[in-house]
């Protein structure tokens, strides 16, 4: 069975596990007659034990949320089983890499949904109304929206639990460009379970009027409040509209403009810096990279050479730009055959720092690449999208009536 190895059965109860076991078949499988084995019965089979259950859902993969959830649904002690600390800390040791989940986008479609599922099994989450919020960023399961207007309010929404939380825009704030960040704010955090801990958010606004000037502050959840704004200078106007954000350690953020500037927003320090990408981004009209963190956990860049990706990564010391190893697109097979190369260029859109995933488009449609194993996997068709916010993270469900994801009946 895909849920549990050979060797496992032997250590238990093997002759519990094989009549329980087409139980939780039943319940991770779409709804339909029972197996002939339950109509030869006279009576219901026997009750698995807690503790049986919960390590035969333990393995179920976290790329089939649907199963789980499936799983959780079929009575009241299997939704307790699922939704204890103790299953969800088990879970996360068993799969200490995170899933990317999902992505969120700004596409004004009515037809698609806000959050498109990147999982093997069919998924779907209460995303906020996107022709009311627009998605920002998303880190350590925050999802963080601004109000479509830009000059009302933030709201940082747990994929996860459902939790919502609204931030006013700060004072200093009056027009300009803007773009926002959200990370856990908790001292030694492993961000595996840190929902509903305290989190920051960093919201950059940049102007171009006599004087082109660049802001950032950061609102503490703790204290409530925003702290003073940090002001830098520049020479050129700042759009971000099509870029997010890039977390490096606890200290540094990344922001890119679709000029190909870098803004590096200094934690610690409170500071502002601009950098250029490398001179090969700038061969075209416009940057032919996004932010991504690089193989030694500094920051990096995703080039898009068609129809490969060139990976880079940028010095602590001396600031340089270093090319990296690349990921030759047309020799994955999980591209289904998609022609790629100058007539059908490839773009990346988003990146999951958490799963290391590099979502790009191509002209088979949107895909997630796995960074270190470089494994493929279609997300949905390509509908034209600027940016994407991946949501990376493992998925175990909520209490009956307090959790928000759903099985969907079909992906985009």
């Amino acid at each position: 069975c895909p849920l549990v190895c050979p060797c496992w059965f032997q250590s238990h109860h093997l002759h519990l596990a094989r009549q329980g076991f087409q139980v939780v078949l039943a319940a991770t499988m779409a709804p339909g007659p029972l197996p002939e084995y339950h109509l030869r019965k006279k009576g219901p089979p026997p009750a698995l034990p807690d503790e049986l259950v919960g390590e035969i859902l333990l393995r179920i993969p976290p790329d089939d949320p649907a199963s789980l959830l499936r799983a959780s649904l079929v009575c009241k002690s299997w939704t307790e089983a699922v939704s204890q600390r103790w299953f969800r800390r088990s879970f996360h040791n068993l799969h200490p890499s995170p899933t990317a989940l999902g992505v969120l986008h700004d596409w004004h479609d009515e037809a698609i949904p806000t959050f498109i599922p990147a999982t093997a099994s069919p998924f779907s989450l209460a995303a906020p109304d996107r022709l009311l919020w627009q998605a920002v960023d998303c880190r350590h399961g925050r999802a963080l929206f601004l109000s479509e207007d830009r000059t009302e309010e933030f709201l940082v929404w747990e994929p996860i639990t459902g939790a919502q939380q609204r931030v006013p825009i700060p004072v200093a704030f009056q027009f300009g460009n803007t773009t926002a960040a959200v990370f856990c704010a908790a001292d030694g955090c492993n961000h595996h379970d840190c929902h509903g801990g305290p989190f920051c958010v960093v919201f950059v606004f940049s102007v171009f009027d006599e004087d082109a000037e660049t802001s950032a502050c950061v609102y503490s959840s703790e204290t409530g409040a925003w702290g003073e704004p940090t002001l830098m200078h520049n020479d050129f106007i700042v759009d971000f509209t099509y870029y997010s954000s890039v977390l490096v350690g606890r200290s540094f953020l990344y922001f890119m403009t679709c000029g190909g500037f870098i803004l590096e927003y200094d934690l610690a320090r409170h500071g502002l810096t601009w950098f250029d990408t490398p001179d090969s981004c700038h061969s075209k009209d416009e940057p032919t990279c996004n932010l991504m963190l690089a193989e030694d956990g500094g920051l990096g860049l995703a080039e898009e050479l068609n129809p490969h990706l060139q990976l880079w990564s940028r010095g602590v010391v001396d600031g340089r730009w270093v090319p990296g190893r690349i990921i030759y697109l047309e020799s994955l097979p999980s591209l289904y055959g998609a022609p790629v190369g100058a007539q059908c260029p490839v773009h990346v859109l988003g990146f999951a720092e958490e799963a290391n995933t590099i979502f790009v488009t191509t002209a088979a449609g949107l895909f997630a690449v796995q960074v270190q194993s470089g494994k493929a996997t279609r997300v949905c068709d390509d509908h034209g999208y600027g940016k994407l916010i991946p949501i990376a993270g493992l998925y175990t469900p909520m209490p009956r009536g307090e959790h928000l994801g759903k099985v969907a009946a079909s992906s985009c």
